[in-house]
């Protein structure tokens, strides 16, 4: 299986199995179109004849040659040899959870998958009592796990922050009694964000992730206090002194993450825009909504969508090396060393090696999951986790979904959100056909960056 295209003047190709990428020229490119695995060392005369008009015999010969040469060191048209180990994938150990220390949140964003912080139920605060006990459940079901994730979530974090302050302390205080050792996230929108706030956010929590759209117009069309005032203006200047202050401190990982939707497909300006703010690690994310709404992004958006990745593609290749050069999240591809082979089979660990809890306490496969009752996987206070949902998330990989199999970008992208899948298709093994049309336009405008970097060395 192999995956081409051109992007940017350059003429790429994508071997899925090895993973292996070709810059080709256009004679390579074309000539793969008539080829497949079943390669022989002499070109077929029907290709002499077929490109003699355009190219001379030498050239179709070399050409083919370095075709031929590729495929015998299995990068090219190279075998799959993940197969047979999708029937082997198992139950892992829990090493990360997202703790829902609020359910309630002082914005009421249009898009919010969580009910502005309800997850279909009502507003709350986690006790300590219950961080406490998700803190031993996290411990208890990592075995001999050493490094654990843990990330504040909501609704809004902020608005429990006493609470954050306990949890990590006792998480602490556990960490040399069980040999552990706790890598902290948060996730705010800002809008409580203090000095002390910060001080401890970037003295403690190892990420930290901000909540901002982008550009104020498009930033308050969908992020809008309670009482519908915008919240822009406030909580800009707070996400650049914690930035600030992060880059002098033990901890210096943050980005700053927004959603575009209908409302602004020119995303990019977003994206120019918080780097102009002084921000350098971005993330600007398509909304996944029921397509009814009215800034639901759907099939007829693609397009525009593309076109504006693309766009955000070639301005990073412009910047890169200068002073204005920026992390885009989803252009962020490791093609050297990459993902593990499990990472690569079934993706980000929902409801085996990473679950969600809630103010209750009950457990389920990941945030998004949350407030669907049919998905509860236990409790902390007991202990408890389904194994049978363990053991269905530790086999839900690419080779079970029938859609990943013959996908290019299945390596990648390893099946896609299962909590989308579930939401929007009614089963975690049948992806979500708009997430998946996307996610494979920015592996490809993420693969020609790398290209590009490599071209200009």
């Amino acid at each position: 299986m192999i995956h081409k295209y051109e992007l940017n003047g350059y003429f790429i190709v994508l071997d899925v199995n090895s993973g292996a990428v070709h810059l080709v020229d256009r004679l390579i490119y074309e000539l793969l179109d008539r080829l497949d695995e079943n390669l022989s060392d002499n070109c077929p005369p029907d290709l002499l004849k077929e490109f003699s008009s355009r190219y001379s015999q030498k050239e179709i010969l070399e050409a083919y040659e370095e075709i031929v040469a590729l495929y015998r060191a299995g990068q090219l048209f190279s075998c799959d040899d993940y197969d047979k180990f999708a029937n082997l994938m198992v139950e892992s150990p829990v090493k990360a959870m997202c703790l829902h220390i609020a359910h309630d949140c002082n914005l009421r964003c249009q898009y919010c998958f969580a009910g502005t912080g309800e997850y279909m139920g009502h507003r709350q605060l986690m006790s300590f009592e219950v961080g406490k006990a998700a803190i031993d459940y996290l411990i208890h079901h990592s075995k001999n796990r050493h490094n654990l994730e843990l990330d504040f979530f909501g609704g809004e974090p902020l608005m429990n922050f006493d609470v954050v302050k306990q949890v990590v302390e006792y998480a602490r205080s556990q960490e040399k009694l069980h040999d552990k050792l706790f890598r902290f996230t948060i996730t705010t929108n800002g809008v409580l964000l203090d000095d002390d706030k910060i001080d401890f956010i970037n003295r403690e929590m190892s990420n930290v992730v901000l909540s901002i759209d982008g550009r104020k117009e498009v930033n308050d069309r969908v992020r809008s206090r309670v009482d519908g005032r915008g919240c822009y203006e406030s909580i800009l200047p707070k996400f650049q002194k914690l930035v600030q202050a992060r880059r002098e401190g033990p901890f210096d990982q943050y980005y700053v993450r927004g959603t575009f939707t209908k409302y602004n497909k020119d995303f990019a300006n977003d994206v120019l825009h918080l780097n102009d703010m002084g921000f350098d690690q971005i993330s600007v994310e398509p909304v996944v909504a029921d397509p009814s709404a009215p800034y639901a992004l759907t099939e007829a958006d693609l397009p525009e969508v593309f076109a504006e990745y693309e766009r955000l593609a070639k301005i990073m290749v412009d910047r890169a090396g200068t002073d204005r050069d920026f992390n885009f999240f989803h252009f962020m591809l490791d093609l050297d060393q990459g993902p593990c082979a499990i990472k690569r089979l079934r993706g980000c660990g929902c409801g085996n090696e990473y679950v969600a809890v809630t103010p209750d306490g009950d457990v389920y496969p990941c945030h998004q999951f949350v407030g669907h009752e049919e998905w509860k996987m236990g409790n902390v206070f007991d202990l408890s986790i389904d194994p049978d949902r363990k053991k269905q998330f530790a086999h839900a990989n690419v080779y079970g979904k029938e859609e990943c199999r013959k996908c290019w970008a299945k390596f990648y992208c390893s099946g896609g959100c299962n909590a989308n899948s579930m939401q929007y298709c009614g089963d975690i093994l049948k992806p979500h056909k708009l997430s998946c049309e996307m996610e494979k336009k920015r592996l490809e405008c993420a693969i020609m960056i790398q290209a590009a970097a490599c071209d200009h060395k």
